[in-house]
Formats: structure tokens, sequence, C-alpha cells
């Protein structure tokens, strides 16, 4: 993506002050979130969700599952950590889970576009924000193990409320689902076996392929 800032299209009032300015217009930017497509259906309605819209769910998830972290951990901090775990993607695009060949430079993406957004902030935020963004991405501490944990568990709930979604992409078997999905036991077992109960429901089902496709 080449465009300006969307803020660029009708700018603020300089009166308002600089430091402010570019927290609103980072905030007026992130907007972007809100068009970001992913592949996980709705429960609620035929259609995909966006980004924002998982994000959101993410920040609820840590409010009312934190207490079956296997760690203690700072709800606040990984409510944070969820909330901007995604914002690159409004440069880099989303990278469908079980999409292989779009996951190579998956990477090599969205440090780009981490480089690109989060210096529109003021400098101190900038720093701050991208520390958050990077201790997702490292996932070395309690807390970002549980926000991945989160970020695997909640599109794993809408592909059974959708009798597979995903699940049923072209060549993903039930393998493929419990490797993406084992890192949840990284921050979780009791959530673990939760997952793994409604993956291997799912298999019975036949909303995955076998092993063996």
């Amino acid at each position: 993506m080449t465009e300006g800032r969307l803020v660029d299209s009708n700018p603020l009032p300089a009166g308002i002050g600089d430091r402010l300015i570019a927290q609103l217009g980072f905030i007026i930017e992130v907007d972007r979130l809100k068009t970001i497509a992913r592949q996980s259906p709705l429960a609620a309605v035929d259609r995909r969700e966006n980004d924002a819209e998982h994000s959101w769910h993410l920040a609820l998830m840590v409010t009312l599952l934190a207490e079956y972290s296997d760690e203690p951990i700072d709800v606040g901090r990984t409510v944070a950590l969820v909330l901007v775990h995604d914002l690159v993607e409004i440069y880099a695009g989303d990278t469908p889970l079980y999409d292989v060949a779009a996951g190579r430079d998956q990477e090599e993406r969205e440090q780009a576009a981490a480089d690109r957004l989060f210096s529109l902030l003021p400098a101190d935020q900038a720093v701050g924000v991208r520390a958050l963004w990077d201790e997702f991405e490292a996932r070395q501490s309690a807390e970002a193990r549980f926000a991945k944990a989160m970020d695997r568990l909640q599109p794993l709930l809408l592909n059974w409320m959708a009798r597979g979604g995903t699940w049923r992409a072209p060549g993903v078997t039930v393998a493929d689902i419990r490797a993406r999905k084992s890192v949840i036991a990284d921050a979780s077992a009791s959530l673990w076996d939760a997952a793994l109960n409604l993956i291997d429901e799912g298999a019975r089902r036949g909303w995955s392929r076998p092993i063996d496709g």
C-alpha cells in the first residue's frame, strides 16, 4: 500500500497541538483495520469477520478467560497486546493461517508494515506500541503466550459454529488444525483440552479431513 494517510484527505486543525494531532492521526489511520477481511466466518451472520472485530473479540476473551491461564497474567497488558497485534495488517494484509505460500514472506511484510505504521505516533508512544507488537510476536512473556492462545482459540470457535469454516479449505487436515492451534497449550492446559475436544469432535462430524486425506 503506497497511498497516503487517511487524515491527509482532511487534515486536522493545527491549533490542536502537534502531539495530539499525531495521536489522532494514528487513531484515524487504524480505522483501516475495519476493512481488512479475515478468513473466519462470523457466527451471527453469513460473512467473514474483519480484523477490528477479531481484535475486539480477543480483548473480551482475555477479560473473561484470564482465570484459565497457567501463569499469572496482567489482564490489562494482555488486552493491550491483542488490541495491537493485528494493526500491521493495515499495510501487510491478512495472512490466512493455513496458506503456506502466503506465509513465506509474512514476517518481512509485517516488519515493514510495523516500521511504517507505528512511526506515525509520537516517538515515545511509537516505541511503546511497537514493543507491545514485538512482545506478542516473540511470545516470551506469560501475557504474550495467553494473547496468542486467544488468537488461536477465537477462530476455532467461529469455525465450530460454521460447521468447519476454514477447516474445509483444500489440503487442510485435522493434523494441520491441531498443529496450528497447539500454541494454546503453551498458555493454558484447560483451554487446550477444550480446543482438542472441539477439533476432534469436528473431525468426527466430517468437518475436517482425516490425517491420511
